[in-house]
């Protein structure tokens, strides 16, 4: 993001000083500053607040004075999503990022709005834009980290297109064998569906095969929404 460098110059910080305040090396400030760089959030989080900001404040500022940029690269909105085309057609993309603290919230704005707001975003490169609307999760616990290659650990930030209800159940059987992020009434968690049954009730698998990580039965009725996990980051 090139409005990193712009924020450091302001300030009078070198890269090796903000290299130090987030816990990288000076390489890695040198890297974040490029204009499509991919920022793990936890370490976005702590460059926006040496900065006073907030991640989101982070993004309005780099819109604003990159715009000219965007406009020449024709990036688009859709779903509430920045698209910034790339080469070989690939895109950086700026999602809503729901992160541990704020599920409850999120949950709440979904129940009042159907929109379910959130302040905080973080960027993923992907190789094409699928039509449904993209959203990002951090993953609370360790249920899903078995160590594998397919494993999510607790903090693990991962990127969802959202699956429509009636074509989860309609078309069930495409589903299995997938992980994904499920929105419920009380809580938003990631689990890898195993099938669905004649009553509706969502087979939960997690992947850590730990005795405290049971399977579970989730019925339908409690799920608000439903993301299909297609990529993550650490």
């Amino acid at each position: 993001m090139r409005v990193i460098k712009q924020l450091r110059r302001n300030k009078g910080v070198s890269q090796t000083l903000l290299a130090e305040a987030v816990g990288v090396s000076l390489r890695t400030i040198q890297t974040y500053e490029q204009k499509d760089a991919n920022i793990p959030t936890k370490n976005l989080s702590k460059i926006a607040a040496y900065f006073d900001l907030t991640i989101a404040e982070l993004y309005l500022r780099a819109v604003n004075e990159m715009s000219d940029t965007y406009a020449e690269n024709k990036t688009f909105i859709k779903h509430g999503c920045v698209f910034n085309p790339l080469d070989h057609g690939k895109y950086t993309v700026q999602i809503p990022l729901v992160l541990v603290e704020r599920q409850k919230n999120y949950i709440k704005s979904l129940a009042e709005s159907r929109l379910g707001n959130s302040p905080f975003r973080t960027n993923f490169v992907i190789d094409f834009v699928e039509e449904d609307a993209y959203k990002a999760f951090e993953v609370s616990g360790d249920s899903m980290n078995d160590g594998s290659i397919d494993a999510i650990p607790n903090k693990a930030i991962v990127l969802g297109v959202k699956t429509r209800k009636e074509s989860f159940v309609r078309e069930s059987n495409l589903m299995i064998g997938k992980i994904y992020i499920l929105v419920c009434k009380d809580r938003i968690i990631c689990k890898k569906i195993t099938g669905v049954d004649s009553a509706k009730n969502i087979q939960c698998h997690n992947l850590n095969e730990s005795p405290e990580y049971q399977d579970f039965e989730l019925p339908f009725e409690d799920v608000l929404e439903i993301f299909r996990i297609v990529k993550k980051q650490y």
